[in-house]
């Protein structure tokens, strides 16, 4: 009998458990994110991602990949896609609208609070973080050689750095296609005309070019080295690299950097669509982008987040510095770009 007794109050309270549990389980959701993996995704994760996770009992959960990645993934699952919202650069996002895996933001306090270039068009998507590609420069070289800090986009043709300028490739990295698009549009073009950058390249930047890479990260290791003097990259990344104690700085040039935002957008035909938008509303928050931008060094597009002292010692004033980026037409870029890969794969890096 105590034998028996034991078995069915282990047996009861076992069942107690279960009953007390299964509602909470049952209220739980999951929801997926895609953005870039690394020091974006712990940024979001460790330090923005909680709070909407605790405020609408939550579980969101990212899914690295680059913003191509993201849209292969969008694209393969059209019908019936599990994830429900996206990063995605700003060249990305255009194509991912035009596909149509995008649906509209719904209007929040939220849009009306971000600048007024990151709200996309018909509101499809949304600026959540500013970037700008200006340049990045080995402070170690500068200081041996006594050079003064870049000022230009033109510095690039400055004959000194000769075999000193490390340029991401245009046909693989934005970073590389926003260089060639600021001298071709020094030298008289434009993304309706890039004819002056090709055909003026190779006598300007071109002789001082040591290497082209594919993306930015051999960076690191080739200002280690001494070979990279200069290079097109964005202050959070430069942030990043003096973060592990790289020597190098950034500037942005007189002519301007180049905008370059990561947008998000609520995926079309989501599972969730209503705590898609709500998730989608908090990530252009105020209270979402100052976490993001004291856990990594992410620049605001809502004008009433803030920044950590650093931030703002080594941007400015970001009202005033946003009034002179370059703003490129994705539009054009895309329609032309894989005349213009072919091209640089065949001209420049031949």
């Amino acid at each position: 009998m105590k034998a028996f007794h034991t078995i069915a109050s282990a047996g009861i309270a076992a069942l107690c458990a279960a009953a007390l549990s299964t509602p909470a389980q049952a209220q739980s959701k999951t929801i997926y994110i895609g953005m870039n993996g690394g020091a974006m995704e712990k940024a979001y994760t460790s330090e923005v991602l909680p709070e909407f996770e605790k405020t609408n009992d939550v579980k969101v959960v990212v899914v690295p990949g680059t913003s191509s990645d993201i849209l292969a993934k969008l694209l393969a699952n059209k019908a019936k896609p599990q994830i429900h919202v996206v990063f995605l650069d700003d060249g990305v996002m255009a194509r991912a609208v035009s596909m149509g895996v995008c649906q509209k933001l719904d209007d929040s306090p939220e849009l009306k609070q971000l600048y007024p270039f990151a709200r996309m068009k018909d509101d499809m998507g949304a600026g959540v973080q500013l970037g700008m590609t200006g340049i990045a420069y080995n402070t170690k070289l500068f200081t041996a050689n006594h050079w003064a800090p870049p000022t230009s986009w033109l510095d690039f043709a400055d004959p000194k750095y000769k075999d000193k300028v490390v340029f991401q490739s245009a046909s693989s990295s934005t970073f590389g296609l926003h260089g060639f698009l600021m001298i071709n549009r020094l030298e008289g073009g434009s993304e309706k005309n890039v004819e002056p950058g090709f055909t003026k390249w190779q006598s300007t930047v071109g002789k001082n070019v040591i290497e082209y890479i594919p993306n930015s990260a051999k960076i690191s290791e080739m200002v280690q080295t001494g070979q990279a003097g200069l290079f097109p990259l964005t202050p959070t990344a430069v942030g990043d690299l003096q973060a592990k104690g790289i020597p190098v700085a950034y500037v942005n040039p007189k002519e301007g950097p180049v905008l370059l935002l990561v947008d998000e957008c609520v995926v079309a035909n989501n599972p969730d669509p209503v705590l898609a938008q709500k998730l989608a509303a908090f990530m252009i928050s105020a209270s979402a982008q100052s976490k993001a931008a004291v856990a990594g060094r992410q620049i605001p597009t809502n004008r009433q987040a803030k920044m950590p002292d650093s931030m703002q010692q080594q941007l400015g004033n970001l009202d005033e510095l946003v009034k002179k980026v370059n703003v490129v037409d994705w539009d054009v870029i895309n329609a032309n770009r894989p005349q213009w890969d072919a091209r640089w794969n065949r001209q420049i890096e031949r």
